[in-house]
This record gives structure tokens, sequence and C-alpha cells, in this order.
């Protein structure tokens, strides 16, 4: 059985990824970045619905830690599917953004990229087979007011995509990137009314968490075995 993580496992779009993986049967390890017992009511589901679970939480910002959980992930095997889902929005117009809000954001979303993904490549690399699927944001393809350092950091995850695609493509392993649009979550909840989303996007709602997991899900397959070094974008025809 194909062992997969997802970081950020435990929120609205990366529960979705997390039920949508078990359901193709991986064993899933659902991450949560403080709290134990969100990843563990995930876990709780999958279990529920017949699939292998675990949950795990660390803070992807801390190295140390973050390699110190890992080191025992690995000790069952490769990870064989990674899912940079953990993100984390801290919005101001940059005039007024304080060093502090630039330097979270992209400590999550860059940094944390690096800190889960470099001590997983090389036992994936000695399998000759794997996934890693990026989870991005419409701001980093067209912007957005209020998100300079959120842009800027998922911008960034692009770039490194494309380059790690390229180092890991003869290996078997692809490196893709989804960036989603306007997605009904929590995170979501409260910035965008009925009425502003009917207007922003031509398909005149918000997507799924559930619509975003089918595509990550097929990125993570054999059937998407060619597609690699790509930012897909998910957003009801918003750009």
């Amino acid at each position: 059985m194909k062992r997969a993580l997802v970081t950020g496992g435990s929120g609205g779009i990366g529960a979705a990824i997390c039920q949508r993986l078990a359901a193709d049967g991986l064993h899933v390890i659902v991450h949560a970045n403080r709290s134990l017992d969100k990843s563990a009511a995930v876990v709780a589901k999958i279990k529920a619905a017949g699939g292998s679970a675990e949950a795990v939480a660390f803070d992807v910002t801390d190295r140390a830690a973050t390699a110190a959980a890992l080191d025992t992930l690995l000790e069952g095997g490769a990870i064989q599917i990674l899912v940079n889902n953990a993100g984390i929005h801290d919005d101001a117009v940059f005039p007024g953004m304080s060093g502090e809000q630039w330097d979270r954001v992209i400590d999550v979303s860059l940094n944390g990229f690096f800190n889960v993904t470099q001590p997983l490549t090389l036992p994936m690399i000695r399998t000759r087979w794997g996934r890693i699927v990026n989870v991005s944001s419409v701001a980093a393809v067209a912007g957005n007011r209020g998100q300079v350092n959120y842009s800027a950091a998922k911008g960034a995850l692009h770039a490194a995509s494309k380059s790690l695609a390229l180092e890991l493509a003869s290996r078997g392993i692809s490196v893709n990137v989804v960036a989603p649009g306007i997605i009904e979550t929590g995170m979501s909840e409260g910035a965008f009314d009925a009425d502003a989303v009917k207007k922003l996007v031509p398909m005149q709602r918000a997507g799924q968490p559930e619509e975003v997991a089918e595509l990550v899900a097929f990125l993570a397959s054999d059937k998407a075995a060619y597609i690699s070094g790509q930012v897909i974008s998910i957003n009801g025809a918003l750009i």
C-alpha cells in the first residue's frame, strides 16, 4: 500500500484531499500544525469509511521538529505521495504590511515546502515512483490586492515546483501545482458573499473542496504519469 502525506490535512481542502486519497486505497498520513485532535478527527472519518490513515502534528516552519517527525514516519517506508497543502493568509495592503506578516506567510508556504519535501525526496527517488502536488492559489497566477506576501510565497512555489520537476523527471516522480480559486471552506468564509462570487466567477459559484481533491487525486495517480512541471488552475474560469 502506497503512503501519502498531506500537510494541512485537517483543514477544509486538506481533509477532502485526505479522504479522496484514502478512497483510492492509499494509507494517508493526515497532518495538522499543532492540534493532533484535528488530524485525528479526519483519520476517524477515513477509517469509518473503510480507509487507512494515521494522524500527525508538527509545525512545518520548525525545520528540526519537521525532520524529527518525518524520520519517525520514514521508519515505516518511503512516502511516495506528498501533498503540500499547508498555508496561511495574513492579509494587509503592502504599505501597511508588517515584517512579521511577510515572514509568517513566506515561512509556512515556502520554507514549509522545503522543510517537508527535501527530507522525503531521496527515499522517494529510491522507489523510482512518486507524486508531489503543491497546493497554491489563484493569487499566485493573477495577483490579489492585500496579498503581496501570499502571492509571493505561492508564486515562488510555482517556480520551485517547475525546477524540482526537471530534477526528478527521470526518476519516475512528477511535481505539479494545483492553484484553486474561490473555494468554499472555513478559510474563505466571510471573505466573499454569494453576490460577490457571482460577479467575480464566470461559473457564478464557489468551488467545493471535493472538486480540488479530485484534481489532486488524479495528479497523484498512475493516470497522470506524463504530467509534470505544470500549474493547473481550478477556479471556475475566474482567469
